[in-house]
C-alpha cells in the first residue's frame, strides 16, 4: 500500500494537514526545497528528489528576496518538464540575516526549522561576542537555539569556555561541547534530530559543521577542509545550503560559513528568551529603532546608510591621469579633481549565464546561494 502524501511529507518536516489546492494552482503537488543552486532548485516530495525551476515572477529583480523559495520551504510545484515552483506555502519559522554587502535586504538562511545549532570551535575561532550575534538572529525566528562548541578533543579549558558562554545565554539554552568526529561525543545532540524534525547548522568556516553532518550521517558525504594554523580560520568548503535527511528521520540543513553576521534590524530583546540574560549583564542593543532616535541621530544614521558613491555631483571625486614627471604632491592634487557631469550610479540585481552552459538563464545574484 502506497504511503499517503501526508505521511511522506511529514517524514521531511511537514506539520499538520495538507492544504487544499487553490483554484490558481489546481494541478500541483507539494514538495520541500532541499537545495538552492544558481541554475535552479532541488526539491523532495518525501518519495524522491527532483530538480525544478522557479516561476518567472520569482526571477524579477524587483521582488522581495524573502518571497523567493529558500531551503526548507514547502512549495507547490507543477508536474511539467521541468517542474515549476508556483507558490511558497506559509512558513512556520524562518532564520534570516541582513544580506552581506547590500542595504535594507533580508537574506533567508533556512525556513520551517525547529532548532538552530550555533557552531563554534574551541580554538582560535572561539568568540563569545560572535556567538551572541548568532543568537540574536535566532531570536524571533520561531526556532530553538543550541550552542555547540566543537573540537573539544583539542581544547585546553572546556569548562572555562562553557562558563563564559553561560554568562551570555539563558539557563534554558543548552551548551554542548563535542568532538564532531566522534559518534559517542555527538550523542547528546541526537534528541534534536528525531523523525520529522528540522535543524540548521550555522557558524564560521572551519568550525566543523560539515564534519558534524558526516558523523550524524554515518558516512562522508559533505566535503571538509583543514583550518589555517595561524588563526584557526577555515576555507569555504560548503558552497551552498542543503537539506539532508538523517538516519534518525530528522532533517539537517548544512550552510556555508558566514563571513559577516549582519543583523536585520528587526531583532527585539523585549520579552525574548535572550533579552533577560543580556540585560542582566548590562547589554544594550547597538542600534535603537530609527523612530526612537533624536532627529540629529536619525539624520546621521540615514547618511551612513547611503551608498558610498551616492554623493552630490559637484562633490564626486575621481582619479585623473597622472603624468610621469609629476611630484607626489602634484599627483595627489591631480587625483582629486571634481567632476559634475557624471550621473550617480547604482547596482541592481541582473541576470547572467550559468558557467559552462550556453543559453541557460541564471537566477539573480540575490537568489543564488
Amino acid at each position: 500500500m502506497a504511503d499517503s502524501p501526508d505521511s511522506l511529507l511529514s517524514c521531511i518536516g511537514w506539520r499538520g494537514e495538507l492544504p487544499a489546492a487553490s483554484a490558481d494552482h489546481p494541478d500541483t503537488r507539494i514538495a520541500r526545497v532541499i537545495a538552492q543552486h544558481r541554475a535552479g532548485y532541488e526539491l523532495h516530495d518525501g518519495a524522491e528528489a527532483f530538480n525544478a525551476q522557479p516561476a518567472p515572477r520569482f526571477l524579477k529583480p524587483s521582488i522581495d528576496p524573502t518571497e523567493r523559495p529558500a531551503v526548507g520551504d514547502f512549495v507547490r510545484v507543477t508536474h511539467g518538464k521541468p517542474p515549476s515552483i508556483e507558490t511558497v506555502l506559509p512558513r512556520r519559522s524562518e532564520l534570516a540575516r541582513a544580506a552581506a554587502g547590500e542595504r535594507h535586504q533580508r537574506q533567508l538562511i533556512a525556513t520551517n526549522i525547529d532548532t538552530v545549532m550555533v557552531i563554534s570551535g574551541l580554538d582560535g575561532d572561539f568568540n563569545p561576542a560572535r556567538i551572541d550575534r548568532y543568537l540574536m538572529l535566532v531570536e524571533g525566528s520561531g526556532a530553538q537555539a543550541v550552542v555547540v562548541l566543537t573540537k573539544a578533543d583539542t581544547a585546553d579549558d572546556i569548562d572555562a569556555a562553557i562558563a563564559e558562554m553561560r554568562k551570555r545565554v539563558p539557563a534554558n539554552t543548552e551548551i554542548v561541547a563535542i568532538n564532531a568526529k566522534s559518534h559517542e561525543s555527538v550523542a547528546p545532540l541526537q534528541r534534536y534530530f528525531g523523525p520529522g524534525s528540522s535543524t540548521v547548522l550555522v557558524g564560521s568556516s572551519g568550525v566543523g559543521k560539515s564534519t558534524l553532518t558526516n558523523t550524524l550521517l554515518g558516512e562522508t558525504r559533505q566535503a571538509t577542509n583543514a583550518v589555517r594554523e595561524t588563526d584557526s580560520r577555515g576555507r569555504h568548503t560548503t558552497t551552498y545550503r542543503a537539506l539532508i535527511q538523517l538516519p534518525t528521520g530528522g532533517c539537517l540543513i548544512d550552510t556555508p560559513g558566514m563571513r559577516e553576521i549582519k543583523l536585520t534590524g528587526e531583532e527585539s530583546l523585549e520579552g525574548s528568551q535572550f533579552g533577560g540574560a543580556r540585560r542582566a549583564r548590562g547589554w544594550t542593543p547597538r542600534q535603537r529603532p530609527l523612530a526612537q532616535l533624536p532627529e540629529a541621530a536619525r539624520r546621521t544614521r540615514r547618511r551612513r546608510r547611503q551608498p558610498r558613491n551616492a554623493v552630490a555631483p559637484q562633490e564626486r571625486v575621481t582619479r585623473a591621469d597622472q603624468g610621469a614627471g609629476a611630484t607626489p604632491g602634484r599627483k595627489v592634487r591631480q587625483a582629486l579633481r571634481i567632476r559634475d557631469d557624471q550621473p550617480s550610479g547604482c547596482l541592481t540585481p541582473g541576470f547572467g549565464k550559468v558557467p559552462g552552459k550556453r543559453g541557460t538563464n541564471a537566477m539573480p545574484a540575490s537568489i543564488s546561494r
